[in-house]
This record gives structure tokens, sequence and C-alpha cells, in this order.
């Protein structure tokens, strides 16, 4: 098949840092052209790909995300402005780029799919209920799909991560671990009141932007810093790696309905057990009492703590193995595609 994907256009692919969103589109997009499909990849001009790589911005412009939405506009036309080169458009960028999609399929009848990576907050349902008729849509949970009732699904399909290439170790050092942005809504606050509770050391790291987040991070996280609480800031992929590998478990403490959470299955590939707050897509991706603990509250989260070593670290593996690999992860959106361009062609 010949897929146009696109990519957000705020970080490079594969992310160096921050990135999630990037990172399952980088994973899906090499995965299809190992798999032999024709790829072409809108993203920023320093990504790195395997596919056909086209790009309007040479740099990421990540300075400019929060005002930039005029930017992301500019990067996905030149997408759609070649509909008619792909058999399929895949679309991961924002709002304003799914609007555009539903014009092109309309005026050209290229297909266009749109996984949902957000939340289903009022005013995404809103605009894609009045996009549902030209697009078809991916969602990453069966929770996330459930608030969008009214969109034309091709599938539920999963965030997955490069398995074979993430270090396993059954041996971990005595810490817990938290990664995830500085804001009320991952629970750093939640994750220091257990490790403070339980006299264990917490190692954390993650994006602080400035404004809000720098403002929860001065009020929740700083003042609690110490021999035992430590904050590393934004890290590397590979040092990332390193702490989930060693880490005695991850916490996971969201206040919101997450759709998903890269944080989970990133640190149970590498063998280390995951205790998360019961929000969102956490029951479909931790199993509870296999792969780590599921609880309502910070009380029950030091309770769950204690028993972590209840936990196969092989199990945690096999886990991420059996559910979130990336061969099944790229053979799911075949499918997609596949029932995409058969339900065009009966129509």
């Amino acid at each position: 098949m010949r897929v146009g994907m696109i990519a957000p256009p705020w970080f490079p692919l594969p992310p160096r840092r921050y990135g999630g969103i990037e990172f399952v589109v980088s994973l899906l997009t090499e995965g299809l052209v190992r798999h032999g499909h024709d790829v072409t990849l809108f993203a920023s001009g320093d990504s790195t790909t395997q596919a056909s790589l086209s790009y309007i911005f040479a740099r990421a412009p990540f300075e400019q995300i929060e005002n930039g939405g005029h930017l992301e506009v500019v990067h996905s036309l030149e997408a759609y402005l070649r509909a008619p080169e792909f058999d399929v458009i895949h679309d991961h960028d924002g709002l304003a780029s799914r609007a555009m999609g539903a014009l092109v399929h309309r005026l050209v009848g290229t297909p266009v799919v749109a996984t949902l990576h957000g939340p289903a907050d009022a005013v995404t349902q809103e605009m894609l209920s009045a996009l549902r008729h030209d697009l078809k849509f991916i969602a990453i949970s069966d929770y996330q799909r459930g608030g969008f009732p009214d969109l034309d699904f091709v599938g539920t399909i999963p965030n997955a991560i490069d398995v074979e290439h993430m270090p396993f170790s059954a041996e971990k050092d005595d810490y817990f671990l938290f990664i995830g942005r500085m804001i009320a809504d991952k629970g750093a606050h939640t994750a220091i009141e257990v490790a403070r509770r339980l006299g264990t050391r917490l190692i954390m790291a993650g994006k602080v932007n400035e404004g809000p987040e720098r403002e929860y991070y001065s009020r929740e996280v700083e003042p609690y810093l110490s021999d035992n609480i430590h904050f590393r800031g934004e890290i590397d992929h590979d040092t990332k790696i390193e702490l989930y590998k060693r880490a005695r478990c991850t916490l996971f403490p969201i206040q919101w309905p997450e759709p998903f959470g890269l944080v989970m299955i990133e640190s149970l590939a590498c063998g280390t057990p995951v205790i998360a707050m019961r929000h969102g897509s956490v029951p479909e991706v931790i199993e509870d009492g296999r792969t780590g603990f599921i609880v309502e509250t910070a009380d029950e989260m030091v309770e769950a703590a204690r028993r972590i070593d209840e936990i196969d670290p092989a199990e945690c593996r096999r886990a991420v193995e059996e559910r979130f690999g990336s061969d099944s992860f790229v053979l799911a959106h075949e499918a997609a595609y596949l029932q995409m361009l058969e339900a065009g062609a009966a129509s």
C-alpha cells in the first residue's frame, strides 16, 4: 500500500526526549516499511526514518507548540495536497489537520483515518462528530473509544513498543520511579507522598514547561526534594530505560482518565511492575496481581508498594510481549487500512 503518514510537527521522529505520540508514529512507520509498504512520512526535517521523509520545517518547532496552530495547518496541508498519491492517509496530528482530511476525502476520495491520541473532551467530541461522515478513526483504548460513540472506528489498537530493544532486568535497586510531566494530572505529588510515607527512595523525571507546570513543580515537588526524593528533569531515552530497568516499581498515580499511558508498558517491558491509579485505560493495561497493582487512593498505593515483591519481573515482560509488541501493532494497522480500502471499493 501507498501510505501517507502525518506525524505532529513539534518533535522529531523518533523523539530524543519528550514525545509519546511521536514514538508511536515512528514505530508504526518503520514497521510498515519493513512489511514492504511505500510510506511517506510527513514530519520535521530532523526526523530519522526508512520511509520517504517530507517536511515543511527543517527543524521541529517545539518551542512554538503552545501557540502554533497555524504551523500545524501548514505542516499537514503538504500531505493533503498530495492525497492522490496515496491509497490511505493516516493522520496523527491535531483537530485542524483532521478537518483538512475530511475535506480532502470529500473532494479527492482518498480514505483518511485518524488515530485519537487524546481524551474525549467536549471540544474534541463536537468537532470530530461533525467530521464523522468523511473520516475513519482508530482508538488507542476501549475506554477512549467509549467517549466517542458516534464515530466510525476501524479498530481499537493499543499503543506498542519495540520490546526486543527494551532491556530486561530481574535484579532491582531499592528505589521507586515516577516518569511524567510535572502537572497535577500526572500525580507527582502523590508519588512523593507514597515514597515519604514508606521512607523509600524516589527518582522522578519529566518535563517542566513554564507557567502552570512550573508553578505546580515549585509548590508540590521542589519543597520535598531531599536525599531520598530526587528529580532528574527531562531525560533522554537511554537514561529513562536504565531507570526503568533498575527500579523496584514504577508509580503511575494519574489523577485523570488518560486514554493510554506508554509509561506503563515501557516499565513492564523492562521487568518493572507498575502501581497505578484506576483511571482511564489503566485496567486495560495493568493486570492486577500479575504485572502490578491497580489502586484507588494513596493509602492503597502505599499498601500495594509493600507487596510489590510479589510481582514477578519475568511476568511483566511476558505480558508486554503478548499484548503490546510492535509486530501485532503493525499487523493491526494493516488490517484497518485494508478494511477501509475494501469498504471504499464496495461503495
